[in-house]
């Protein structure tokens, strides 16, 4: 039976967050473990009530997820971007993306039952035995043992059947044996509040690759439809599909972002949504990400 062991809480569980730091204490660390935001102002009754109590149970949670408090008065620019509309707003981050959220002071049970989601969202705080059997299986599979991976992610859903990380690696498995409808099938089952988990949100994100670039084209063919009339955005987002499907990652990337600065909005933001499906794809530990999140971002904010 694999042994579920108790994690260590980060010395960083707490902090107050400002504009310069955001990006890497929510957006970034949201890659890792989940991210509570708490909207607050000093002169805000409810906010000295409430802030306590998110610090408490994010304490109780031992690490399974952070809490970083943003001084809206101090802090106006990121307050808008988030929508902030009243205080306290907190907002749960989870892969980058925005997993829940609510308004107002509540009582501590509901707190606690906030802080549950959040974890869960994340896909829980699970032990060392469990983390080392997935890493084992994730290794399988990226050896090309498929077989041994799926008995292995198999045997952990036995015992833990909402584990995330597991239910992505089968199916990654599922993937791997060219069988997407088994894979698919998987990640539909997956509740809406897990659906930014980082694992299950690779796995939506390579089957949606998959298909774009199947239905791309040639390579050769696109890159000179490309060289020849470079604004020409549909054959510049077909090659950019193309090179994902032959794993040419960074030109991809490159491709991308030149169709997201000659047009942010086409095709409904195209070139911003299949690069957010790349970048879930390769996962956060990819260097390509950090790399091309900051160049997008520059982008954004310039």
């Amino acid at each position: 039976m694999i042994e579920l062991g108790q994690g260590t809480a980060p010395a960083d569980l707490i902090k107050d967050g400002s504009e310069a730091t955001f990006m890497a204490d929510v957006i970034e660390a949201s890659n890792e473990v989940p991210v509570i935001v708490d909207f607050w102002a000093p002169w805000c009754g409810p906010c000295k009530t409430l802030t306590p109590v998110i610090e408490g149970e994010v304490k109780n949670a031992r690490g399974a997820v952070k809490l970083v408090k943003i001084n809206v008065d101090e802090n106006q620019r990121i307050a808008a971007q988030a929508q902030v509309q009243s205080i306290p707003t907190v907002i749960a981050v989870v892969g980058g993306q925005v997993v829940d959220s609510f308004q107002g002071a509540l009582p501590a049970s509901q707190v606690k039952q906030f802080i549950d989601r959040v974890v869960k969202a994340g896909g829980g705080a699970q032990g060392g035995g469990i983390e080392e059997a997935i890493a084992m299986a994730n290794e399988m599979l990226d050896q090309g043992a498929v077989a041994d991976a799926a008995q292995t992610f198999a045997a952990i859903l036995g015992e833990v059947p909402d584990n995330l990380d597991a239910q992505a690696g089968l199916a990654r498995v599922y993937l791997a044996m060219g069988e997407t409808d088994k894979a698919q099938a998987i990640i539909d089952a997956v509740p809406e509040h897990n659906a930014s988990h980082p694992e299950i949100a690779a796995v939506r994100a390579q089957i949606a690759l998959s298909a774009n670039a199947g239905a791309a084209g040639e390579l050769a063919e696109l890159s000179d439809r490309v060289t020849s009339d470079p604004t020409d955005k549909q054959a510049r987002l077909d090659y950019a599909n193309a090179l994902i499907g032959a794993g040419q990652n960074d030109e991809a990337i490159d491709m991308l972002l030149e169709l997201f600065r000659q047009d942010r909005e086409w095709q409904d933001s195209a070139a911003k949504e299949t690069l957010f499906k790349l970048f879930d794809a390769l996962g956060p530990k990819d260097p390509l990400v950090a790399s091309g999140r900051r160049r997008l971002s520059s982008m954004i904010f310039a």
